[in-house]
């Protein structure tokens, strides 16, 4: 094996998945990973996940809130990847959508905005900024402002993972949001 980033799945029964830290080859496996470089575990059941596709989102969660599982083993799946490949992710959100993109771990906010446009990195002003779980847990964005979690943030900001962004940007002479 070379040191290129791994991921281990230790696939369990349905009915040890939400008991699948005491179980002894998980623990071998999460052991291992702990002693090598660029390596990590997660626990998924096949057998769950292919009982998860032809359910509604509203179902699947709860079929794994039934089971005691937080998110389905293709979720931490996922999330162990851009882990491992220094991804982040941060949002941007408008009247029309809500857009998630994809950048790479260390990334100041005019680096974030060109992922968007190259003409945002060029012309950064500014970001404002909340994280999603302060604005979920505020419920909008006055919300957060009024308790000082909306933020101005400038070009050297590093994006942290889950940041909701709104880019200031100068172009020919004249300041777009």
């Amino acid at each position: 094996m070379t040191d290129k980033p791994t991921i281990f799945a230790c696939n369990v029964k349905e009915s040890d998945l939400a008991t699948a830290d005491t179980n002894p080859h998980v623990q071998n496996v999460r052991d291992y990973v702990k002693t090598h470089l660029a390596c990590e575990a997660v626990v998924i059941s096949a057998q769950i996940e292919s009982d998860l596709v032809d359910l509604s989102p509203e179902e699947a969660q709860a079929f794994l809130e039934e089971l005691g599982v937080k998110e389905s083993g293709i979720g931490a799946l996922i999330r162990a990847t851009y882990h491992l490949l220094g991804l982040r992710t941060y949002f941007t959100a408008g009247e029309k959508e809500v857009r998630a993109w994809t950048i790479h771990a260390g990334d100041t906010a005019p680096k974030a905005a060109g992922v968007i446009h190259s003409d945002f990195e060029r012309g950064f002003i500014k970001a404002e900024t909340v994280a999603y779980d302060d604005l979920v847990q505020c419920g909008s964005i006055a919300a957060a402002r009024e308790k000082g979690l909306y933020r101005m943030e400038g070009r050297d900001y590093v994006v942290a993972d889950g940041d909701v962004m709104l880019f200031k940007f100068n172009e020919i002479g004249r300041a777009h949001v």
